[in-house]
């Protein structure tokens, strides 16, 4: 009897050794990946002091966390990376650019926001209290929010402990600047008073008393104004000063509305408008095959001037099977419902309205829907490093709105040269980003290049010759 039992319980042990003798295998085999992997998420270094010290991967309540402050559509006041450990060695010695910035009063700047200083003597925030800095309002105001942002990172760039990219340095003497920065915040003091009369006359009052101010100053009359760097992003900003002010250097959305002697693309910077639409992280894009709309289109549809185009192109294409054309608004989570429409869209419309450009482009963009330009007189930010053709597709207007080219030219694209151009997108995207602090070629990072570069020799020629290759070859 007890033989019996003895066979019946040896293959049971036999099993259950089997069993335990896999797992430890299987446990030590993970251990050997996860040390030896070249791309295992885990350093080897990290791995050791998890074995030795019995250290947790969890962060402790104390830790400092560096929070990357990617741009969405929120006025929330940015998030600041604070991490003394990290923070890279900033000053004028090895800055790409030295700036010198006024201290305007704050009704030029931060005052426009609605902050005040704790006293009359305090001209600028204190940048070490991240989470009281202040907001700049959300809607769309927030597309000519630039001044804002580069504002923000040449104050930073004298606090020891923001860690942020160091191409622009504040300077404290003119004389050691390679630009000088005028920080008034025109779009928001024109979008504050577009609407009331006194507002209106608010706006033109600063214009004024910053005109004054500026042509009294010794650094405008040394130079003329031409080191002179001043953002009116907002097509509509600056319209008193800005003949006055026409030989500094200018941050603009396009040259829309501005004489070719006042403003132009030998001097003046072309800055991108902070996207509205949430970005799509590269990881979540959908691919060719996930996104079932061929072309989309949402806003204003009946406009002025250049825009007229709109009109002609959502007769020739609103009845398409798989098109999306349609009028839209910011209100009713238009903003939102524009955001998922662009994501699962394989190309997006930006066509002429009011003035060139418009927000509709880097909207797509932060969706990573392949952008159709069909506009003309368009400028772009920093074209003298980046070939747009490699991912956007221009069209001329003269050709959008003969019958049937547009969608011909759409639905020849097929999937290994869409995706091609989709990757090109999801890689660039970053340069259209405005965050605080700055970061390697997001959006304040580039402007500030861009300024530096104004001086060298370009590519932007050649890019701007490519616009159309694709066009041609049809």
């Amino acid at each position: 009897m007890y033989l019996s039992q003895e066979k019946s319980i040896l293959p049971s042990r036999l099993l259950a050794c089997l069993i335990a003798f896999a797992i430890f295998l299987l446990f030590s085999s993970s251990l050997s990946l996860i040390q030896f992997d070249p791309n295992s998420f885990i350093p080897i270094s990290v791995f050791h002091l998890i074995l030795d010290n019995n250290t947790s991967l969890s962060p402790t309540p104390n830790a400092k966390t560096n929070l990357l402050a990617l741009a969405t559509p929120s006025a929330k006041a940015p998030t600041s990376l604070i991490d003394e450990s990290t923070t890279k060695r900033c000053d004028k010695g090895n800055a790409l650019l030295k700036v010198y910035m006024y201290d305007l009063p704050p009704e030029f700047h931060f005052g426009l926001l609605g902050w005040k200083g704790v006293n009359a003597s305090q001209t600028w925030p204190n940048l070490r209290e991240a989470k009281r800095l202040p907001s700049y309002p959300g809607g769309l105001n927030l597309q000519h929010s630039v001044e804002y942002w580069l504002t923000l990172d040449l104050l930073a760039s004298n606090v020891g402990n923001v860690a942020r990219q160091c191409s622009a340095y504040r300077v404290q003497n003119a004389s050691d600047a390679d630009v000088i920065f005028v920080p008034f915040f025109s779009s928001l003091s024109y979008n504050r008073g577009s609407k009331q009369r006194r507002g209106r006359q608010n706006d033109m009052m600063l214009q004024g008393k910053l005109v004054e101010f500026l042509q009294g100053r010794e650094e405008w009359k040394v130079s003329g104004g031409r080191d002179h760097l001043v953002v009116a992003h907002h097509p509509n900003s600056m319209m008193f000063a800005r003949k006055k002010l026409g030989t500094s250097m200018f941050v603009l959305s396009d040259f829309g509305r501005y004489d070719v002697k006042i403003a132009n693309i030998d001097k003046d910077v072309i800055a991108p408008y902070k996207h509205m639409v949430r970005s799509v992280p590269p990881v979540s894009s959908a691919s060719f095959v996930q996104r079932p709309t061929l072309v989309y289109f949402q806003g204003a549809i009946y406009r002025k001037d250049g825009g007229v185009i709109r009109r002609e192109l959502y007769y020739l294409l609103k009845d398409e099977r798989d098109v999306h054309f349609a009028f839209g608004s910011v209100g009713r989570n238009g903003v939102s419902n524009a955001g998922k429409g662009m994501a699962s869209s394989k190309f997006c419309l930006n066509i002429a309205g009011d003035t060139p450009s418009s927000n509709r482009l880097f909207d797509a963009i932060a969706s990573h829907c392949v952008p159709v330009i069909i506009s003309d007189e368009i400028e772009l930010p920093f074209e003298d490093v980046l070939d747009y053709s490699e991912f956007c597709v221009f069209v001329p207007a003269a050709d959008a709105v003969k019958k049937g080219y547009l969608l011909n030219l759409l639905r020849g694209i097929k999937e290994k040269e869409w995706t091609k151009m989709w990757g090109k997108l999801k890689e660039k995207s970053l340069h259209y980003e405005y965050q605080y602090p700055s970061q390697p070629n997001d959006a304040v990072d580039m402007i500030w290049k861009t300024v530096a570069r104004k001086k060298m020799p370009t590519r932007l020629k050649d890019h701007r010759r490519n616009r159309y290759s694709r066009s041609r070859s049809q």
